[in-house]
């Protein structure tokens, strides 16, 4: 594992746990990334190494670092595989990585073209969860974006089969749209919840009460969306064509441009993909603002 973060953390821990051995956790060369390196190891059985002291005998290098450490990471340790694998060539040893995956969203398994370079089959690993501190969300279910070269895609998907995963093939040129679409499901969704709170203070409520009173209907929507479908879920005065009460709304909203301009934006939104009466009103309404 290349990287000690918390999406590194998880998934190391959720391949131990599934039965893989994890031999080295690839940390930076600084006091911070070496002490999460060492903890992370000890829990796993594995060696807290740096790029320069890693043995790299694993089959499998999996890239969990930022997006714009990645390329340079794979040149680092492509480096030392082919310089290894000179030396060992003398001893007609043939110890080095087969596969290499990097999990960005964004970007595509080109990341890692030095390893490939080098002989290394790779491919772009991507879960669509989130993974923060203090959370240990279930893989089974969990989609997970591959790309890349087929040995690799091939050995991903079956690890991600291990981990209760399902895997679904992405290509190359989707990946940013892709990591857009997973960006709003869930920091944007946050952003929503946050303008919510806004919205709520408006009403002489406090954030802690918004919080706490908007969570039922939230989660009744999302029961509704994953069982009937967005039209079948819709609900309020859009549905219902009411130019008035829209108009109060914005009106009520004024003193908080923020809030309005969310309201406005996903009330477009709504006339252009939800079951919307007065349509024309409304549309008319929204340009006026």
């Amino acid at each position: 594992m290349v990287g000690a973060g918390r999406l590194a953390t998880f998934l190391t821990t959720a391949l131990h746990a599934a039965g893989f051995t994890i031999t080295e956790i690839v940390a930076r060369d600084t006091p911070r990334s070496r002490r999460r390196a060492r903890d992370l190891a000890v829990n796993v059985g594995a060696q807290a190494v740096t790029v320069h002291s890693a043995a790299l005998d694993a089959t499998l290098l999996w890239f969990c670092v930022p997006d714009g450490a990645i390329h340079g990471a794979a040149s680092d340790l492509a480096v030392q595989i082919m310089a290894r694998a000179n030396a060992n060539h003398q001893n007609k040893v043939q110890a080095k990585p087969r596969f290499a995956f990097h999990s960005s969203g964004a970007l595509s398994s080109h990341e890692l073209n030095p390893l490939r370079k080098a002989g290394v089959a790779v491919a772009s690993v991507h879960p669509l969860m989130t993974f923060v501190a203090g959370s240990y969300p279930s893989l089974t279910g969990v989609p997970f974006a591959i790309e890349g070269d087929e040995k690799a895609t091939r050995v991903a998907r079956r690890i991600v089969r291990d981990l209760g995963g399902e895997s679904f093939a992405l290509p190359a040129a989707r990946k940013a749209a892709y990591h857009a679409w997973a960006t709003l499901t869930s920091p944007l969704l946050l952003a929503f919840l946050v303008t919510l709170e806004e919205a709520a203070r408006a009403a002489g409520l406090t954030r802690e009460d918004a919080s706490r009173m908007s969570l039922p209907i939230l989660r009744q929507t999302l029961a509704n969306y994953s069982r009937l479908g967005p039209a079948r879920s819709f609900s309020g005065p859009l549905i219902r064509g009411d130019v008035e009460t829209v108009t109060k709304h914005l009106g009520a909203l004024k003193k908080h441009p923020g809030t309005r301009d969310v309201y406005m934006t996903l009330a477009r939104a709504a006339l252009r993909g939800l079951p919307v009466k007065n349509r024309d009103g409304l549309m008319r309404l929204l340009r006026a603002l």
